[in-house]
């Protein structure tokens, strides 16, 4: 009886009690000071990583880990960190920590890219068309895509994609992509008729710097213009008439 009645309060321990004593707990972790500590790492990490300074920056985001492993935003920093110096396999197992914690597309493409970079390909394809189906209206997902098809052989396939990546973000880069592809798959007919959308698209882009440098020049003028301020003129008063001197009818005496 005794140790059925030990196990009933462990079993109400772990039921009840428990999960009260980890909600204490992390709300005292997520205290102001808590947070002004982790505010100040993720400031040495950024800083770190502008500086060119990895050792560093590793060390803060490793310590954000330390306190909170559940960081999908520092594991994802950290992927960027190692890619960087070259340590694909500890960037790709950040990635893919950071995607399992939070389902961020950033994170998978960021995976892909490390893919396409170590030459596993079919991989990197997975990836971004994971990471599209999440966020597909970013013009990167499709021009990274188009990279994993192209170097698959998959020349109709990366032409789509990067056609995809041109709706978002229609440029002139883009469209000599595609007139790669073509030039290489030696598609005369499909080379010319990009070659012409991309004389249409210059001509399309300088009327737009046209416009915006008339646009930036009108705003500098009127910023240049001097404002007419109103003076008020003077107001001219009546001039005062002298006062009268009333009689008070008192005659003076004669001496």
């Amino acid at each position: 009886m005794i140790a059925i009645f030990a196990i009933l309060i462990f079993v109400v321990y772990l039921c009840f009690l428990f999960p009260m004593e980890e909600k204490v707990k992390e709300k005292e972790e997520r205290s102001p000071k808590y947070t002004a500590q982790m505010r100040k790492l993720w400031q040495v990490a950024q800083t770190s990583m502008k500086e060119r300074k990895p050792f560093r920056a590793e060390k803060a985001l490793l310590t954000i880990l330390k306190f909170d492993e559940k960081n999908a935003a520092a594991y994802n920093r950290l992927g960027i960190l190692y890619a960087k110096d070259q340590k694909y396999d500890e960037a790709v197992e950040c990635f893919e920590i950071a995607q399992s914690l939070d389902n961020n597309p950033a994170s998978i493409h960021n995976a892909g890219l490390i893919y396409l970079e170590t030459g596993e390909y079919e991989k990197a394809e997975m990836a971004f068309l994971q990471a599209i189906q999440l966020e597909g209206d970013v013009a990167t997902r499709y021009m990274a895509l188009a990279k994993a098809e192209e170097k698959m052989g998959n020349m109709k396939k990366a032409v789509e994609a990067l056609e995809n990546a041109y709706e978002l973000d229609p440029n002139v880069a883009t469209l000599r992509q595609i007139l790669a592809i073509y030039e290489t798959t030696g598609d005369t007919e499909a080379a010319t008729a990009v070659t012409a959308r991309i004389e249409e698209q210059i001509v399309k882009d300088n009327e737009a710097k046209k416009k915006r440098a008339s646009k930036l020049a009108s705003e500098a003028k009127k910023k240049l213009t001097p404002i007419r301020r109103t003076v008020a003129k003077p107001v001219t008063k009546a001039p005062t008439k002298a006062p009268v001197r009333k009689s008070l009818g008192v005659k003076r005496k004669r001496i």
